[in-house]
């Protein structure tokens, strides 16, 4: 369990509503314990899980920590969390905002608002499951939050995904250039085109707040909404930006948290013609600095240009 508004919350994982009285919640966690654990033919993984979520909100005091938001979901001490940290990404693990820099390196040119349509997204869905026209005094707000359908929290949880993503790339430095939300048209939008020495990247940013696998092809999970199809829609994507901007994209990526895969770096498609790459956040360096392309070097200048005449943005 991380700090992503897409995992899923204690109270789900124990199968309980935020509302359940502490009877319901001790019977639950029983319940699912005895369910779960690896001696009696459970999941080691779900029975580890069931008593993180324990841990959260098996007490009074736990509970009211974990529920105004005090506590983070992955630490058992007090943390920048909820509206603090879902609002600008400050105290994430994997996210430093600007002002956060140790050094005065130049950054990586950048073009465009990352998560900014996520963001935009999520509020409005939020809204609408609020009530429209009943005042949102903080949408950041913990409670607010994690009381949400998981299909709203997990826009949220995108967009700090592709916030997540842009920090990391800033860091590489003034030899890369990225573009974030570009307009593909029928098909939404591609969330980075990142610019390397190695190749132009087509990357899509997701937090499904869960483990995933390849089958066929195609990313599955419990968490992925029905129908979803991750590959295949970076592919329509990366496409309809390809064709907008006459400029091909070395290869795709799916950017993921650490948790959600087993490798740092897994290959979707057969080695002699990869569909793309889905990658754990903390080798996406690895991934667009080192030996990934197939191509080798690529003209930067001739590229950037083209890109800058003729990209959109969402």
């Amino acid at each position: 369990m991380t700090d992503s508004p897409a995992d899923a919350t204690p109270y789900e994982v124990l199968g309980v509503p935020a509302s359940a009285d502490d009877e319901t919640l001790r019977r639950a966690y029983r319940r699912a314990a005895r369910e779960s654990h690896p001696d009696l033919g459970g999941d080691a993984q779900h029975f580890r899980r069931v008593q993180v979520a324990w841990e959260l909100i098996g007490t009074p005091a736990a509970r009211r920590a974990y529920d105004t938001g005090v506590v983070r979901p992955g630490s058992s001490s007090s943390a920048p969390s909820g509206s603090a940290a879902w609002r600008s990404g400050a105290g994430r693990d994997d996210y430093a905002p600007p002002t956060a820099r140790r050094d005065s390196r130049p950054r990586a040119r950048s073009h465009g608002h990352p998560g900014g349509r996520s963001r935009e997204v999520f509020l409005a869905a939020e809204r609408e499951w609020v009530g429209l026209g009943d005042p949102i005094e903080d949408p950041y707000d913990p409670a607010l939050v994690r009381s949400a359908p998981r299909s709203v929290r997990r826009l949220l949880g995108e967009a700090l995904a592709e916030e997540a993503t842009a920090a990391i790339i800033a860091d590489m430095g003034i030899g890369v250039t990225v573009w974030h939300d570009l307009d593909a048209g029928t098909e939404g939008k591609l969330d980075h085109a990142v610019l390397t020495p190695t190749g132009l990247w087509a990357v899509e940013s997701i937090d499904w707040g869960g483990p995933v696998l390849i089958e066929h092809g195609e990313v599955v999970g419990e968490t992925l909404e029905p129908g979803e199809r991750p590959v295949k829609e970076l592919v329509r994507a990366a496409r309809a930006v390809q064709k907008q901007t006459r400029v091909r994209f070395t290869g795709r990526l799916l950017v993921v948290p650490d948790s959600a895969v087993d490798e740092d770096v897994e290959l979707i498609g057969t080695p002699r013609k990869p569909t793309a790459l889905i990658v754990r956040r903390s080798a996406l360096v690895q991934v667009l600095a080192g030996n990934w392309s197939p191509e080798g070097s690529v003209d930067v200048f001739a590229i950037r240009d083209r890109l800058q005449q003729t990209v959109r943005f969402v």
